[in-house]
């Protein structure tokens, strides 16, 4: 199936089903069925197996997924395979606990440059990466060739950052700066990430639980 017509819902559940996978893996399992890997993820099995067959046969009738294959299968799908190079923009708290927290290389992705505009936070380090200053974004681009970068700077800077970063080669963005960015050039790609919109669904759903 041509990747245009795989519906983002589907793109959607396959990190999850990666999660799923390498616990059931670290778990000693070697096989499961749709079913039983529906009972533990609270879909359906044809919910499974629709999904699953957007992207090839990864199954056999009688015996299930290979557990340990499948995730592999999956891994390439979602390109975790490869090893993106990625900067980050804005070494303020949120940038720093990205840049220490999260594992980006078992994720597809290699962080190779973390800038700053603050000049106090210009040459500390993060991991191990040395904060460097916005001015030298261009030159680190074209050298380097960075192709994804997140984005943890103020609201105001980013639809002027954006442009300028496509412009050096950048083709896709974490967006953590509360700024819904709609990208006109078709070839790049946007997570915009609303950690207090997910709060706000949380309250949500502790305030109706017994409506």
């Amino acid at each position: 199936m041509a990747k245009s017509a795989i519906s983002n819902s589907v793109i959607r559940r396959l990190p999850r089903y990666y999660r799923f996978l390498g616990d059931l893996e670290a778990n000693g399992y070697v096989r499961i069925s749709s079913r039983e890997l529906a009972e533990k993820m609270g879909l359906t099995a044809s919910q499974i197996r629709q999904d699953f067959n957007c992207f090839g046969e990864f199954g056999q009738q009688g015996y299930g997924y290979n557990v340990t294959g499948l995730k592999a299968e999956i891994g390439k799908i979602l390109g975790l395979d490869k090893q993106t190079p990625m900067i980050l923009l804005g070494a303020g708290n949120l940038g720093r606990a990205l840049a220490s927290h999260i594992d980006f290389r078992n994720r597809g992705f290699d962080l190779i440059g973390i800038f700053d505009a603050n000049p106090q936070l210009v040459g500390k380090r993060i991991g191990e990466l040395t904060v460097m200053s916005v001015a030298d974004i261009e030159g680190f681009c074209r050298e380097h060739k960075p192709e994804a970068a997140i984005l943890c700077i103020p609201r105001e800077a980013a639809e002027k950052e954006v442009e300028r970063l496509i412009s050096y080669g950048i083709r896709a963005f974490w967006n953590f700066t509360h700024y819904d960015l709609r990208v006109t050039h078709k070839d790049v790609a946007v997570e915009n990430v609303h950690l207090g919109d997910s709060l706000t669904t949380l309250s949500y759903c502790i305030n109706t639980s017994d409506e």
